[in-house]
């Protein structure tokens, strides 16, 4: 299994994030020029190094009309008000997968959501500088994309540096963290910093964090294969202002394989018809369900029904709320954290005779190993040559019944 964890020991702000992120990618170019041909209006993306406290990273440079907005610089009162209606709408055209785009609009709306806390207002109340709103939106839409494309199995983070001292905001000069932030970091490890007078988590960061992160802690046994270092716009002495993000393969480090705790996150349905819960099972595991499972029941008054059930990571709970509401009928969705224990898991190609390749997931631990290839590899070659899934087994080293 591909893990990725996030050293959040100087904060985390979307920039940030984002720009660790590219340093992952494969072809941070081509991750680029798909954010600037996404239709952001008078939003351009571009990298440049830089280094801090003596180490070399990447720094993501958003401009918004030719104007550089920092990602954490909240006191801007210049250009026009966005509403959340407006961003979502916008969001929601870009050019970009749709899963990028819902999972975008999930992150800006708990932003938001908090906001709606902060001033007691309803959320469609709730207003965004125009700029600072462009700028987090950029962010945003960065990190999902980038997420998305290399696909972590897992994610891990440190418990969050917030900083230290006050900041200035539209509303006027706040204690660090920011109102928004510290309703968006409930339920997540995170620590001042007394050596520093200095916002370190934004409320963007924050978001994202919640919304991708489902284990805290210090960083599990990974076979490490790249190290991504995000710069902050500040420099300070001593310390290197930095988010490093490291990407590996999980490994068994021979103490009780894989133990976390899941979300177990349940519905009843009894108005929904069977294609529907085809979608919706596909919205939700786009989100980041590990598990989604329909049973058939009987309802009041004998109506045929459903139970729907979702198991995902605590971290990404918000996003997985989220889509049962929208993409099915329920009214309410009952919760239980589960402690589970799990198979360390990862994957690896498998070479054919006639030159083609398959996955193959193995997993062990607890004195078991298996492995089972992936069904969506021998589909695909089982297409290709008109052939039944059975027959392209039987090519395939070791696999005598798919």
């Amino acid at each position: 299994m591909k893990r990725l964890h996030i050293d959040c020991s100087m904060g985390a702000a979307g920039d940030m994030l984002a720009a660790a992120l590219l340093e992952l990618h494969p072809d941070p170019d081509g991750v680029l020029s798909r954010l600037n041909g996404a239709g952001l209006p008078g939003v351009a993306f571009r990298r440049e190094r830089a280094v801090r406290g003596g180490i070399a990273g990447t720094r993501l440079v958003v401009e918004v009309g030719g104007h550089v907005e920092g990602d954490g610089e909240h006191g801007h009162g210049h250009g026009g008000e966005r509403n959340l209606e407006e961003i979502l709408a916008m969001v929601g055209s870009l050019a970009l997968p749709e899963g990028v785009r819902e999972t975008a609009g999930e992150v800006y709306r708990m932003i938001a959501e908090a906001e709606s806390r902060v001033h007691g207002r309803p959320v469609g109340e709730v207003h965004f500088h125009e700029l600072g709103a462009m700028d987090a939106v950029a962010d945003i839409a960065a990190v999902c994309l980038l997420m998305t494309e290399l696909a972590p199995g897992e994610v891990s983070a440190t418990p969050v540096n917030v900083g230290g001292g006050t900041v200035k905001t539209a509303h006027g000069v706040l204690p660090v963290p920011a109102p928004a932030t510290a309703i968006l970091l409930e339920g997540i490890p995170s620590h001042g910093d007394s050596e520093l007078s200095r916002e370190l988590c934004t409320p963007t960061g924050a978001a994202l964090l919640r919304r991708f992160v489902g284990r805290w802690g210090a960083m599990p046994p990974m076979a490490a294969s790249g190290i991504g270092h995000g710069a902050g716009t500040g420099d300070f002495p001593g310390r290197a202002n930095l988010v490093r993000c490291t990407m590996g393969e999980a490994v068994d480090d021979g103490v009780e394989i894989g133990r976390d705790e899941v979300l177990e996150l349940v519905c009843n349905l009894d108005d929904m018809t069977g294609e529907e819960l085809a979608f919706a099972m596909e919205r939700l595991f786009e989100v980041g369900a590990l598990d989604v499972t329909v049973l058939p029941a009987t309802m009041k008054k004998g109506r045929p029904g459903h139970v729907l059930t979702v198991l995902c990571a605590t971290g990404r709970r918000d996003g997985v709320l989220h889509a049962l509401f929208r993409h099915t009928t329920t009214l309410g969705v009952r919760a239980r954290r589960c402690r589970r224990w799990v198979l360390a898991r990862r994957e690896e190609d498998v070479a054919l005779p006639d030159g083609g390749t398959v996955r193959r997931k193995l997993s062990q631990g607890f004195g078991v190993q298996r492995a089972k290839y992936e069904y969506e590899d021998l589909a695909a070659l089982a297409r290709a040559r008109g052939v039944s899934l059975w027959e392209v087994g039987k090519d395939v080293p070791g696999q005598e019944n798919p």
